[in-house]
């Protein structure tokens, strides 16, 4: 299976005083190609390891499934690599066999494949997300699920407690402090429900989205989406998709998050460090206690 981390030589070098050379440990960056039915449909950059999770995740995303019964299953694909048919990218060198950076998704019986002009002509960065997409109408894609009408209600001392919580259980951080994360928290009681690193945040997030799909979870109702990032405009949409009604960030969203979030009724809190936070949208899920 793929590598999550790697060991490099590096200079360490401080003002003053003699340069030094050691080894450092990176978060390993690598192209998936994503393909339904043998057909390839995008390529991201990712940190390897739960693929099949990315993949469902993605999935949902991109409006392809809303449920778990509609994800048959997915196969890492070996062979000798002659570049991505989408990007030209390299997947694999020949003679390599399987380097796991080809997934071959299954869908259930009757479901409607990806239309083919969801392909993507390009690949997509560990930093960009839906970025290529035409307007913002392309993106802005229907979801299953009624966001706005999850009736969750989530205390201000439990989401005050999710961002040291996600740290926490950041192993490969710990080692490279490169990588994003995304984990689900039951909204009553705070209990982790999940956790995924990579080196794109959006990736985190499909991630658990697709943890989500492979056990049957969707739509994710009653539970808060923490980010180690800040908001942007395709994580709330990734939220929107699977129903997902509370994201927390702990650095600043953006102008079109808030906009997605408020019209979608998504509760979206963004600057979420010690004890305070920034609720821009469906303020009145968070409870702030006595006297309020």
């Amino acid at each position: 299976m793929g590598r999550i981390t790697v060991r490099r030589p590096v200079t360490k070098l401080t003002a003053g005083a003699a340069p030094v050379r050691r080894s450092d440990t990176l978060a390993v960056e690598e192209p998936l190609e994503i393909r339904v039915g043998g057909l390839p449909l995008a390529v991201t950059m990712r940190t390897p390891g739960n693929d099949v999770e990315l993949a469902a995740g993605f999935l949902v995303s991109e409006g392809v499934i809303s449920r778990g019964d509609q994800f048959r299953s997915a196969i890492h694909c070996g062979g000798p690599g002659t570049g991505g048919p989408i990007t030209g990218i390299s997947v694999g060198a020949p003679g390599e066999g399987n380097t796991y950076n080809v997934l071959d998704v299954s869908l259930a019986p009757g479901v409607k494949p990806p239309d083919p002009d969801l392909a993507r002509n390009f690949y997509t960065t560990s930093s960009c997300g839906l970025c290529g997409k035409a307007s913002i109408d392309a993106v802005e894609t229907v979801s299953a699920y009624d966001v706005a009408g999850d009736d969750v209600t989530v205390d201000a001392e439990t989401l005050t407690g999710l961002p040291e919580s996600l740290r926490a259980q950041q192993a490969v951080f710990d080692k490279t402090g490169g990588l994003h994360a995304a984990a689900l928290f039951d909204a009553a009681s705070g209990e982790l429900l999940v956790l995924r690193e990579d080196v794109g945040r959006h990736n985190a997030v499909d991630k658990v989205i697709g943890w989500a799909v492979l056990n049957d979870r969707l739509p994710l109702r009653g539970v808060v989406l923490q980010v180690s990032g800040r908001a942007s405009f395709e994580l709330v949409q990734k939220a929107v998709m699977a129903g997902i009604p509370i994201l927390a960030a702990v650095s600043a969203p953006s102008s079109l998050a808030v906009e997605l979030a408020a019209s979608s009724g998504l509760t979206l809190v963004g600057f979420l460090r010690g004890r305070t936070m920034n609720i821009y949208s469906r303020d009145e899920r968070v409870l702030a206690g006595a006297g309020t």
